[in-house]
């Protein structure tokens, strides 16, 4: 029977490390990408890191992969159980395929329609929810219940973070002397193993943290040091409408420097930025990076900076202009 992290337990680059040798059978090493159009933009230069290539089309395929890699054999037999809006989802589908064990997803039932068809493509059960965190709980609950599946958090457990580490972990490893790595900020997950492995790697490299303003509740948490609540939000970044935990809000608090917000105009401004200039499709939480970056709420001016994309499960059918 696997048994539960503590609240506040987190990993240090050594468990980045070694999950990094567990995963790397199952995800890709995402290239690192340039352009000179963009960094004119921003007035810095930029390194991204395109985890919209990875396996499933975002970077959670790392951490879904270490945490069900890691279940011992009877433990993982009964499967795995989490919530997600999407991408966590279709990553844990993934890695349980892989492992060759079922797998049941919890979706709000405004889960974009590519979403829900990433998570049934690899194989899961789709049990659809009220779009609550509440509602998100307790169909999970009742899942683990029938099933005797394992929850896998999509961000508030240690082997998550740790996998979800080792994309900034091949960043800095790919790139010399970077002053700065950006991610983007839903629950906490990826920011947090960015962090612990950027800052573990070399003293010196600012992590900052990007956030849509109408979803900020990571940056007031970051501020105040309490955990801060969501309300409704319309942002068009739908994979960053989480609030942190307190294990991530205590990783963000020891490791970030600071965080950026932005516009839900600058999130859409940076999308179509990245299609036209680098040629590539993101999903607007992947854009939020640059978004802060074009507004100046992160101050990385003449500096060479690293950019974690973090997905590109866009649905080519809603795009956010004509």
């Amino acid at each position: 029977m696997a048994v539960a992290a503590a609240p506040m337990d987190l990993p240090d680059l050594a468990a980045i490390r070694q999950a990094a040798a567990r995963i790397g059978p199952h995800v890709h090493r995402t290239p690192v990408m340039t352009c000179a159009a963009i960094d004119a933009e921003v007035g810095a230069k930029l390194y991204f890191k395109c985890e919209h290539l990875q396996r499933v089309g975002a970077f959670k395929a790392r951490g879904a992969c270490n945490a069900v890699f890691s279940l011992d054999a009877e433990t993982a037999r009964r499967g795995v159980v989490t919530h997600s809006s999407g991408n966590h989802g279709a990553a844990l589908a993934y890695a349980a395929q892989r492992r060759g064990i079922p797998a049941w997803v919890v979706m709000p039932d405004n889960a974009p329609a590519v979403k829900q068809a990433n998570v049934r493509r690899f194989g899961a059960t789709v049990r659809l929810c009220a779009p609550t965190v509440a509602a998100r709980e307790a169909a999970c609950d009742a899942v683990a219940r029938e099933t005797g599946a394992t929850l896998v958090h999509p961000f508030d457990d240690p082997r998550v973070i740790a996998g979800q580490g080792t994309a900034a972990l091949e960043l800095v490893e790919a790139v010399d002397d970077l002053d700065a790595v950006i991610a983007p900020c839903g629950g906490g997950g990826l920011l947090s193993g960015t962090a612990i492995a950027v800052t573990s790697w070399r003293l010196g490299i600012d992590v900052l943290g990007a956030e849509p303003a109408n979803a900020d509740d990571a940056a007031r948490g970051f501020a105040s040091g309490t955990l801060a609540p969501l309300a409704a939000t319309t942002t068009i970044a739908d994979g960053l409408r989480t609030t942190l935990s307190a294990r991530t809000l205590a990783a963000l608090r020891k490791h970030v420097r600071a965080f950026g917000t932005c516009s839900e105009e600058a999130i859409v401004r940076a999308m179509r930025m990245t299609f036209e200039r680098m040629k590539q499709v993101v999903e607007p939480s992947s854009a939020v990076p640059l978004a802060c970056l074009l507004e100046r709420t992160l101050d990385v001016a003449g500096r060479r900076v690293g950019i974690i994309v973090s997905g590109g499960n866009v649905d080519l059918d809603r795009l956010p202009w004509p």
